[in-house]
């Protein structure tokens, strides 16, 4: 990863730098709501989690249970961070990519893809724990690796299809998907079953994916699903399109991207009575459901941010958004929660649970901890420091 001072650069993990212009379709242009997305998506997992886990221990109510994946065919809140993260890659290289291939050509954008997907994807393996074991601890799919693997696809389908293309390719890669885990018996099972450990998704994992994997014979970042999970990128892509276009107005954009998610929705929630709607393989009900709701909260940021000019609201959000992977990743290094109870842990968090009831100790461990981590972005972005990969 390098650090620059000024201005911003173009990353995979921001759109386009520029001024802090509403305006699209021009190089230089900036999406704010688009930054302010990725950050309220990342908010999410940099602390509240622990924050609603807390809540809940307090006020003995289980007010946790959409801050965690559903165990297997189902829909959670928390099932949303994920693909909303892989939406936004798509919608946010449209910017990027569009202006690399401007000023260095196609050959210079495949390029820097590919480098910044290899990074991305050996950020992955030092997430989660690189070489501090034997070679069996090595988890070669995980939420980094994945993430590479959308952008250098869909970067790659940006570069070299076109719109028409990239709309068959997406709709081949989900019925594709779909016929696959359909049709192709796995076996000592069959065809057509979902259930965990006897689809085909589960099984190409068990059979062909070495080490470590994080459901014990399977990985919900598996091998088969990066197929679907790559048609989320490419659903961010149609929305970063039209966000760059010059020739809807605004109010338009903005009502498109509603009835698109409205239909993604529909069409995911329809399909997912045949076809369940499960985060953990990436199902293409599970993409559409996402893909759906991921282009309302884009609508929602847009018309808030970059019509109406409310912005002050999200000024957090931006912090985390402009440096959202290096916030991901100090998250694991550094552990803002273990730097929090080195300040308020220990026998403060016991004389907090003892006077305000049991909870609250740890309740405040959790909010200083997020507040460390707004306050890690926040100097970052003060100082107009950016890492990129």
């Amino acid at each position: 990863m390098t650090a620059t001072t000024a201005p911003p650069p173009a990353a995979i993990d921001r759109p386009l730098a520029g001024a802090d212009d509403p305006a699209i379709g021009r190089p230089g242009s900036r999406v704010m709501s688009i930054d302010a997305l990725r950050g309220f998506d990342m908010f999410w997992i940099i602390g509240m989690e622990e924050i609603f886990a807390a809540l809940s221990k307090y006020l003995h109510r289980d007010i946790e249970k959409q801050l965690d994946h559903a165990p297997w065919a189902g829909f959670h809140f928390y099932d949303l961070i994920f693909p909303l993260f892989a939406f936004i890659i798509g919608t946010t290289l449209v910017f990027s990519l569009g202006k690399a291939i401007a000023t260095a050509g196609k050959g210079a954008a495949t390029i820097k893809i590919l480098k910044r997907s290899v990074i991305l994807y050996l950020l992955g393996l030092f997430y989660y724990g690189g070489f501090s074991g034997t070679i069996d601890h090595i988890r070669l799919m995980g939420v980094l690796q994945r993430l590479a693997i959308c952008y250098c696809f869909a970067g790659l389908a940006f570069v070299w299809l076109s719109p028409r293309a990239m709309l068959i390719a997406c709709v081949g890669i989900l019925v594709g998907y779909w016929a696959l885990l359909t049709f192709v018996p796995v076996p000592g099972v069959g065809a057509g079953n979902y259930a965990e450990g006897k689809n085909l998704t589960n099984y190409i994992d068990k059979t062909y994916l070495p080490w470590r994997k994080w459901d014990g014979d399977h990985d919900p970042e598996g091998l088969l699903s990066n197929l679907p999970a790559i048609a989320s990128s490419l659903l961010g892509v149609f929305a970063g399109l039209l966000l760059k276009n010059p020739i809807p107005t605004q109010r338009r954009k903005v009502n498109l991207l509603l009835l698109w998610g409205v239909a993604g929705i529909a069409c995911g929630l329809l399909w997912g009575l045949q076809f369940p709607i499960i985060k953990k393989i990436w199902t293409s009900s599970f993409v559409l459901l996402t893909a759906g709701i991921s282009a309302i909260l884009l609508a929602a940021f847009y018309w808030i941010i970059d019509i109406k000019n409310y912005r002050a609201w999200a000024k957090p959000f931006v912090w985390i958004g402009m440096n959202a992977i290096t916030v991901y990743l100090a998250r694991n290094v550094i552990g803002f929660e273990k730097v929090a109870q080195r300040l308020v842990g220990g026998d403060v968090e016991g004389a907090l649970n003892r006077k305000f009831g049991d909870g609250f100790g740890e309740l405040i461990v959790a909010i200083v901890g997020l507040g460390l981590a707004i306050w890690f972005v926040w100097f970052l972005y003060r100082r107009k420091i950016f890492l990129r990969v």
